[in-house]
């Protein structure tokens, strides 16, 4: 294309255009038109005028990671993956048109200080082909007061449309689950992919850990890098903290205060861990969420996965058969990280009080699990799309339709007892 034909004049293009296509007329519109076209093809002739082509770019980077949900968690697991340079090919997905794009250009914007990433965003899964993670943190917001267990049959709802959507762009993606009460979600997030289980995983205590150790290093003067110490169990009011194994450069605590994080301790450790389960409360109350913490958090995990760096995280896995748990739950153990996921689970040396705290864990998990696998199937209002059901309507029924209902459901569970469904 020369550039003769850049210089061809307005009423030129426009007589021709007339005279060979009759309905166009020389109404502003189509000199809008025009001048757009022009434009774009003068910056396009500069382009080839600037740059010589060896070879085509190629559009598939292999760190391509989506996240999913552009609310307060969203954005700083973003954010801090793409601050720290952990991907340069990230991918935001959520069903709010407006946020989502107002999110994509705000980042887009700080380009010039990151490392010249990638950032696409879409309501369509479709976007998400060939990512490499996904990282779940949509769902419903913990409230003030509200138990992370409590949330479990609404989050449920939203990871059925999510995570099949997911694994249908990417099939051999690996995900990370961050939703609340992530335990449960995961293994919810587990059923539904059809994944294996080394490829799914949650954040689990990956912050508690970070929180124990915080809080260590305040008491005791060292930085948190120096502390070495793991919560483990659920991410949530029934965690364990693991003081047997508390050390500062290999030097064991309790080989120094033997009743250190017992009720007989003078000095009270004990109450690190009482802060460190109460802390995303604590967080939620004075600023209504928590979100960079568990951004930062996430972004280690990712990055551990990306760069198949083999670090140990405690995250939220498969345990049955670890320390004697026989319950198919998913709770966090220290866990080896690589490009295919969970690669390894560290077996720690459990005294035999931290042994029935993790198995106290189990129950919870597995008593709240029972409740996601006692899921129906009753008629209510959906929307059909090419994909099937893509949306279910809540509506508001009175008491005694929402207590019509809850009958239904009974009767259909006796039934599925029955038939041992």
């Amino acid at each position: 294309m020369t550039s003769a034909l850049i210089t061809i004049t307005s009423g030129r293009v426009s007589k021709f255009l007339t005279r060979r296509i009759g309905f166009l007329s020389l109404s502003s519109g189509f000199s809008k038109f025009h001048s757009t076209y022009c434009s774009l093809f003068n910056a396009m002739a500069t382009k080839e005028a600037l740059l010589s082509v060896l070879s085509e770019p190629t559009t598939q980077t292999g760190n391509k990671v989506t996240v999913v949900g552009v609310g307060q968690v969203g954005m700083a697991c973003a954010f801090s993956i793409l601050s720290q340079g952990v991907s340069t090919d990230v991918v935001l997905v959520d069903v709010v048109a407006d946020k989502l794009q107002g999110e994509l250009l705000d980042l887009q914007h700080g380009s010039l200080f990151l490392k010249n990433p990638k950032i696409n965003a879409s309501t369509d899964y479709a976007v998400t082909a060939g990512s490499k993670m996904c990282v779940v943190t949509a769902g419903v917001r913990q409230k003030e007061g509200e138990s992370r267990l409590d949330l479990v049959q609404r989050n449920t709802d939203v990871l059925k449309f999510i995570i099949p959507n997911l694994i249908k762009y990417s099939p051999d993606t690996i995900l990370l689950i961050v939703a609340n009460p992530v335990d449960i979600l995961t293994y919810v997030a587990w059923k539904l992919s059809g994944l294996p289980v080394n490829k799914v995983f949650g954040s689990g205590t990956n912050l508690d850990t970070s929180r124990f150790r915080f809080l260590l290093s305040k008491k005791l003067g060292v930085a948190p890098s120096s502390v070495h110490g793991w919560i483990i169990g659920e991410h949530g009011d029934s965690s364990v903290a693991v003081w047997s194994g508390v050390n500062i450069a290999g030097v064991n605590l309790r080989d120094i205060n033997p009743k250190i994080g017992t009720d007989d301790d003078p000095e009270n450790w004990k109450e690190l861990h009482k802060e460190v389960v109460n802390a995303a409360y604590d967080v939620i109350k004075l600023k209504g969420y928590t979100s960079w913490a568990i951004g930062l958090s996430v972004a280690s995990l990712v990055n551990s996965v990306i760069h198949n760096s083999h670090n140990v995280h405690a995250v939220s896995t498969y345990i049955k058969g670890s320390h004697g748990i026989d319950s198919e739950v998913f709770l966090s153990l220290p866990a080896v990280l690589g490009a295919n996921g969970i690669t390894e689970i560290v077996q720690q040396k459990l005294t035999d009080e931290e042994k029935e705290a993790l198995e106290n864990s189990a129950s919870v998990m597995k008593e709240g699990i029972h409740g996601v696998e006692d899921d129906i199937f009753l008629s209510v209002p959906s929307a059909l799309g090419d994909s099937g059901v893509s949306k279910v309507v809540i509506q508001p029924l009175n008491e005694e339709e929402h207590e019509a209902l809850l009958k239904s459901a009974k009767l259909i569970t006796e039934v599925q007892k029955s038939l041992n469904l």
